[in-house]
């Protein structure tokens, strides 16, 4: 494994740089949209080498047929999402209080 050159450092190995962006990205709220058509939102807990994803508070979303009905969601709670049923990953925008917070609100 080569590491690599960082300008603003030493020399930075590749699965570090992998593992710092994982670690951005705990807690964050993620839609996982799988083979199936499901998609599921919840906040991101963890993952595995085998791409295995761990939503916590979770709800799942059924593909609708109708474009303008989504249903309502269910609720999972804790769930596990097979890495090999992941179509795509997506961070959700900052929910308001994050947002509000940020800009100097309480």
């Amino acid at each position: 494994m080569a590491a690599q050159v960082d300008e603003n450092g030493p020399p930075f190995n590749a699965d570090m740089r992998s593992r710092h962006k994982l670690e951005a990205l705990l807690n964050k709220n993620m839609r996982i949209r799988m083979t199936d058509g499901r998609t599921l939102v919840g906040l991101f807990l963890c993952t595995d080498r085998d791409c295995n994803v761990i939503l916590g508070s979770a709800q799942e979303f059924l593909k609708s047929s109708d474009m303008f009905s989504q249903g309502e969601p269910r609720v999972l709670g804790l769930a596990m999402i097979p890495g090999h049923h992941v179509v795509s990953i997506e961070v959700e925008a900052d929910t308001l209080a994050d947002s509000q917070y940020c800009r100097g609100g309480r």
